[in-house]
């Protein structure tokens, strides 16, 4: 039942916002970061009532609706970037392949939220107010507002572990991983920062 009402629940997310995007209130970079974030923040806790396997299995159809939905072109909003990415389809792969480095709920919600959140939060922002300070590393346009709202969102998302899990991270760790993250996500090609930046965080977590 849970897994199938997972499966209603990210296939209503997407209608809403292909719906969005052919209305054009959910269009371009807006729409994929809807769906980035509503998505990647609910499958973030998909192991508090999700199996590993039940995980690894839509990991599977997850890259599977993003290659036909890429061919096919059947949800535009989340394909809609103008430069060169694959994004979608390293998430989908980030979903199973973090179930192979640790079966803490928490440490994989937590990895998994420095994308959905951190980085869908740093575009956002850095749309909105990161016009007038711009900067270009390695080929890559960033923002100082955006790389600030991901490092300040990765470390509220650390603060939060800490407390959950009784972990009492130190905050030189803390700082560690939340810039250690922000490099990822400015220096990845072609959406590589949606495996890099989780993997990153889940093996630094796991390994405490």
């Amino acid at each position: 039942m849970s897994l199938l009402l997972s499966v209603i629940v990210i296939g209503a997310v997407l209608l809403i916002s292909e719906h969005g995007w052919r209305k054009h209130w959910l269009d371009n970079e807006a729409g994929r970061k809807f769906v980035h974030i509503t998505v990647g923040t609910f499958v973030a806790f998909w192991p508090f009532f999700l199996s590993w396997n039940d995980i690894r299995w839509m990991s599977i159809a997850f890259l599977v609706v993003v290659g036909l939905s890429d061919y096919f072109k059947l949800f535009n909003a989340i394909h809609s970037v103008q430069r060169p990415t694959y994004g979608e389809a390293f998430f989908a792969i980030t979903v199973g392949l973090l179930t192979t480095i640790t079966h803490s709920k928490g440490v994989y919600a937590a990895a998994l939220l420095q994308m959905s959140l951190a980085d869908g939060f740093a575009a956002i922002f850095g749309m909105r107010f990161g016009r007038d300070n711009k900067y270009h590393l390695l080929g890559h346009n960033k923002s100082v507002v955006g790389t600030a709202t991901f490092i300040v969102t990765s470390i509220g998302i650390l603060v939060g572990y800490s407390l959950w899990s009784a972990a009492g991270l130190a905050w030189p760790l803390i700082g560690f991983g939340a810039l250690g993250a922000a490099v990822l996500e400015n220096v990845a090609p072609f959406g590589l920062d949606n495996i890099a930046v989780p993997l990153f965080i889940g093996l630094l977590l796991g390994h405490l």
